[in-house]
C-alpha cells in the first residue's frame, strides 16, 4: 500500500502544557497553510500502534493556530487531548520527533455574508477541547476587520485547555472573549449556551453568524437554539474518520430527508440546517 496522496514527514518544534490539554507544533515545510475549521491526518513516525498491542489509524486534529515558520513552511498548532493510544502517543511527541501529515483537509468556515447575506458580525461558540478551530478562526475575522465575539465553555479547571489561545501577547485574555464553567471557577457559572442565549434573543441577532465547535451535545443545543431564533449556524463537527479523503464512509451523517454527507469532504464544517441533529454518535 503506498502513502495517502500529500502524506508528508514533519518535524515537532514544541510540545506545551495547556490547561491539562497539550498544543504540540509541528512545522510543515511542503504543505499550503490551512484555513479556520480544516483538519489534518497525524500520526506519529515511531511507535505508532505499538500501545495495546493493535495497529491504529491517523487521527484527525483540527489545526488551531497557524504562524509562517523560520526557514520555511507554516508552523501548525494542535490542541490535543490524551483520551486514547495513539492521542497519547500524538501528546507524547517531543521536540524534533517526527510526525506524519495529511492535509488540509475538509472544507473551511465561512465569512458572515457568505453565510447569510444580511451578515454583518460573528459569534464564536466553543466548549472543551472544541475550542481550537475558532482560535484560527478569531484571529482571521479580527484581521479582516470582521466585528465578533467569542463564548467558550468548560468544564471545570483541569479541562481549560486551548484558553491561552485566545490571550493576547501579554498572557491575558482578549476582551471579546467571555467564559462559561460548568464548576464556577472561571466567568458565568453554566454553560457556554447560558451566554449564547441572550445574544440570540436580541433585536440584533440576525444580523451575525454563530460558529461552534465543541462536544455533540453543546453542538446540538447550539444548533437548536439558532434554528429556533432564526440565526445562521455553522457547525464544526467531528467523526471517527479512516482516510480523510471520502473512501471509506466512515464519517457518514444523515441528511434532513434522507442520504448522507461525508465530514471529510463535505465537511467538517457544516450549516446547521444541512445535518439531522447532531448526534453523540459523530464524535
Amino acid at each position: 500500500m503506498t502513502a495517502p496522496f500529500g502524506r508528508r514527514l514533519c518535524e515537532v518544534a514544541r510540545n506545551r502544557d495547556s490547561g491539562g490539554y497539550r498544543v504540540v507544533s509541528v512545522i510543515d515545510r511542503e504543505g499550503p497553510e490551512p484555513q479556520a475549521g480544516q483538519f489534518y491526518m497525524l500520526a506519529a513516525a515511531t511507535g505508532w500502534g505499538a500501545r495495546e498491542g493493535r495497529a491504529f489509524l491517523p487521527r484527525a486534529i483540527s489545526v488551531a493556530e497557524t504562524r509562517p515558520a523560520a526557514g520555511g513552511g507554516v508552523r501548525l498548532d494542535f490542541l490535543l487531548d490524551a483520551v486514547g493510544p495513539g492521542t497519547e502517543r500524538l501528546c507524547d511527541l517531543g521536540e524534533r520527533d517526527a510526525v506524519w501529515v495529511t492535509g488540509p483537509l475538509g472544507n473551511s468556515f465561512a465569512s458572515p455574508r457568505e453565510v447569510s447575506a444580511d451578515a454583518a458580525g460573528a459569534v464564536l461558540v466553543g466548549g472543551g477541547v472544541g475550542v481550537a478551530p475558532l482560535a484560527l478562526l478569531r484571529r482571521r475575522f479580527a484581521e479582516r476587520g470582521v466585528p465578533h465575539r467569542v463564548l467558550l465553555g468548560f468544564r471545570d479547571r483541569a479541562h481549560t485547555g486551548g484558553l491561552d489561545l485566545f490571550c493576547g501577547s501579554s498572557g491575558v485574555l482578549c476582551p471579546d472573549v467571555r467564559l462559561a464553567t460548568e464548576d464556577g471557577h472561571a466567568g458565568v457559572q453554566g454553560r457556554v449556551t447560558d451566554l449564547l442565549l441572550p445574544i440570540l434573543a436580541g433585536d440584533d441577532a440576525r444580523s451575525g453568524v454563530v460558529y461552534s465547535c465543541g462536544p455533540p451535545a453543546m453542538l446540538e443545543a447550539v444548533r437548536t437554539l439558532c434554528a429556533e431564533h432564526g440565526v445562521a449556524v455553522e457547525l464544526a463537527l467531528e467523526s471517527p474518520m479512516a482516510c480523510g479523503f471520502g473512501a471509506c464512509f466512515g464519517c457518514a451523517v444523515p441528511k434532513p430527508g434522507g442520504g448522507f454527507l461525508r465530514l471529510c469532504v463535505d465537511g467538517p464544517v457544516l450549516r446547521g440546517d444541512e445535518v439531522e441533529g447532531v448526534s453523540h454518535a459523530y464524535a
